[in-house]
C-alpha cells in the first residue's frame, strides 16, 4: 500500500472499507466511480470537522430583539443539511430567550454561514438542480442530479426551487427596475481589463413561441405569442483549430421578455448599464430591419453605439433591388446580387 494510502486510513479510519475498494477495483471505469464516493466521503468529513468547530466555538454575546435580555445558550443541538457532497451533521451552539419570547432558537453560526431556518438543502445543490431543469425537463432534471450527485430530489421539489426562485428574481428586477426608473445606477458587473476593452456588441429579435392554453396538459389549440430577446456579448478576436481567424462571443448576458418593444427597453438598458455600455470603447448595435427595433436603438444606444444591419436582411434588401432593376429571374440579376453580396460580407466597397 502507497504511503498516500496508509495516511488516508491512519487519518480517518472510517474510509477504510472504500480505500480498500478502490485498491482492488479490477477497472479502470469501476476504481474511477468508486474513488468519486471516496472523495466525496473525505469531502463530507472536512467539511463536518470545520462546522463542528465553528459550531462549537463560544457565541458572541446576543440581545433578545422583543425584550432586550442577553440571550442564554441552551447547549449543542444537532443539523443536518443536503449538499452536492451528500449529507451533512454537525452540532452547534444555539441559544433562547430566558423569558420565552416568540424568537425562537438562534444559532449564530447558521447566521454566519448564510443558513436560514429550517433549510435542509444547501444553496448550491438547489442551483444545480435549478440549471439543469432550464434545459431539461423536471424528471429528467432529477435523474441527472441523481447521476451526478448521488443525492434523490423529487422533479416536484425542483419545481417548487424553480418556483421560488424565479419568484425571488422577478422581485429583485422589478426593485432595479424601479431604482433605474428613479434615476439610480444599477450596480456593475466586475469587468477586468482585457474584456472591458473589447468591443461590445448588442443585438435584438423577435421569436413566435407555442403556448399550452392550459398548463400542466397538452389539450387545447397552441396560442402562438412573440417574444423579444436581445443577446449582449464582447467580441474577442480568436484562431479557430484551422489556424483561421474567428470572432468569439465573451461574456454572453441574454434579455428576454414575452411582450412587445416597450416592455423589453428598460430591461435591456440595464442590462446594458451593468455590462459597462457607457464605458466601453467600441459598441455595435445589430439587428434586422424592423422597425421598433431601431426605435429602440435610436431611444437608447444611439449616442454610444453605431447601428448595423444584419448581414441576412442586408443582403435580402440587395436581392429586392436586384429583382427591381434588372429582373430577378435574368442571369444578369443573379450574377449582380452574388458580387455584390460578396461585396457586402467582406466590407468591400461597391
Amino acid at each position: 500500500m502507497s504511503a498516500l494510502m496508509i495516511a488516508l486510513a491512519q487519518a480517518l479510519p472510517s474510509v477504510q472499507p472504500q480505500l480498500d475498494a478502490v485498491r482492488q477495483a479490477p477497472t479502470l471505469h469501476r476504481m474511477i466511480r468508486l474513488a468519486w464516493q471516496l472523495g466525496l466521503a473525505i469531502a463530507v468529513l472536512i467539511v463536518q470537522d470545520i462546522l463542528q468547530e465553528r459550531g462549537r466555538a463560544p457565541a458572541e454575546p446576543q440581545i433578545c430583539p422583543q425584550c432586550q435580555t442577553r440571550l442564554h445558550s441552551k447547549g449543542l443541538l444537532p443539523r443536518q443539511l443536503t449538499t452536492v457532497l451528500g449529507v451533512i451533521r454537525w452540532e452547534r451552539r444555539v441559544l433562547r430567550c430566558p423569558h420565552q419570547c416568540p424568537i425562537g432558537q438562534i444559532a449564530p453560526s447558521d447566521t454566519a454561514l448564510g443558513l436560514v431556518p429550517h433549510q435542509e438543502t444547501s444553496t448550491e445543490l438547489m442551483a444545480m438542480a435549478c440549471s439543469l431543469a432550464v434545459f431539461v425537463p423536471f424528471e429528467t432534471a432529477a435523474v441527472l442530479l441523481n447521476r451526478l450527485t448521488g443525492i434523490i430530489i423529487s422533479p416536484v421539489t425542483i419545481w417548487n426551487w424553480v418556483q421560488a426562485i424565479g419568484k425571488q428574481s422577478m422581485e429583485r428586477l422589478d426593485r432595479d427596475l424601479q431604482s433605474l426608473a428613479d434615476g439610480q445606477t444599477p450596480d456593475v458587473e466586475p469587468i477586468d481589463a482585457a474584456t472591458a476593452a473589447l468591443p461590445l456588441a448588442i443585438g435584438g429579435d423577435g421569436v413566435m413561441v407555442p403556448f399550452r392554453p392550459n398548463p400542466g396538459t397538452p389539450a387545447g389549440h397552441t396560442r402562438w405569442r412573440e417574444v423579444k430577446v436581445a443577446i449582449l456579448a464582447r467580441l474577442k478576436p480568436s484562431t479557430n483549430q484551422q489556424g483561421e481567424s474567428v470572432i468569439r462571443l465573451e461574456r454572453r448576458r441574454l434579455v428576454a421578455v414575452l411582450g412587445g418593444i416597450d416592455a423589453l427597453s428598460s430591461r435591456l438598458w440595464l442590462e446594458a448599464l451593468r455590462q459597462g455600455v457607457l464605458t466601453a470603447k467600441v459598441v455595435v448595435w445589430l439587428s434586422d430591419g424592423g422597425r421598433g427595433l431601431w426605435r429602440l436603438f435610436n431611444d437608447l444606444f444611439a449616442k454610444c453605439a453605431t447601428g448595423v444591419l444584419d448581414f441576412y436582411h442586408a443582403a435580402h434588401h440587395l436581392w429586392q433591388a436586384a429583382k427591381s432593376w434588372r429582373d430577378g429571374r435574368t442571369r444578369a440579376a443573379r450574377d449582380w446580387f452574388v458580387k455584390v453580396r460578396h461585396q457586402l460580407r467582406h466590407g468591400e466597397e461597391q
